[in-house]
């Protein structure tokens, strides 16, 4: 997935361009209305993220006159908590806001969730295949058959491909999902039904003493 991430910020864009890289995403990074105008003219990025302050424009004139007519999903970045700027940018056809100062991880998620609209996205590891909207799991096309909390644990795993998923994370998750107290032999005794069923395709790590992880191919 392309970014364009129209920033003026040095020491912003610069943290915010090695979050996404680190997510997977491929960013380009404008400092000016100039620049940005330069790289829409042959390129169409899935995204925009864009600065209201620029220093020779404003971003509400660059979505309208450059990013709109193209159809690229837009979230604006301003450092004003002002109700006008939000609406402004909202009723032009934004998807999305930040008001800075924002958390980045909040920003990612709302990357992740205009990104997905419309889109059956399918995650596939070795032969397991999980398709995140159905919920459902295949093994060598085949559907697997697992249980409320095993499908729930095993998506919180591919939704966090690459990445450790602690036990205490896995722990938290169960009682959010049941209202149940569980405890560390749980999530162990969930984890060996969950790798029973995927069988000699087990894509899951044991990282020792802290918890698990699904890595891509």
């Amino acid at each position: 997935m392309q970014i364009l991430l129209v920033e003026d910020s040095p020491m912003l864009a610069k943290g915010l361009v090695y979050s996404l890289e680190q997510n997977k995403y491929k960013v380009e990074h404008s400092q000016t209305v100039k620049q940005a105008i330069s790289y829409l003219e042959n390129e169409k990025p899935d995204l925009v993220i864009l600065d209201i302050s620029l220093p020779d424009g404003n971003g509400f004139s660059l979505y309208e006159k450059q990013i709109k007519p193209k159809k690229i999903a837009t979230i604006f970045l301003t450092a004003k908590d002002e109700e006008d700027n939000i609406v402004k940018g909202l009723e032009m056809g934004a998807e999305d806001y930040m008001t800075k100062p924002f958390s980045t991880k909040e920003l990612l998620a709302r990357i992740h969730k205009i990104l997905s609209r419309g889109k059956n996205v399918v995650l596939q590891v070795k032969d397991i295949q999980f398709d995140m909207d159905k919920m459902v799991v295949y093994k060598s096309k085949e559907p697997l058959e697992l249980t409320s909390i095993e499908l729930k644990i095993l998506h919180l795993l591919f939704s966090n491909l690459n990445k450790v998923v602690t036990r205490n994370d896995i722990i938290d998750k169960i009682w959010e999902w049941t209202g149940n107290d569980v405890n560390d032999n749980t999530v162990t005794v969930y984890l060996k039904r969950i790798r029973q069923k995927l069988a000699k395709s087990d894509v899951i790590t044991t990282v020792k003493g802290i918890g698990y992880r699904i890595d891509e191919e």
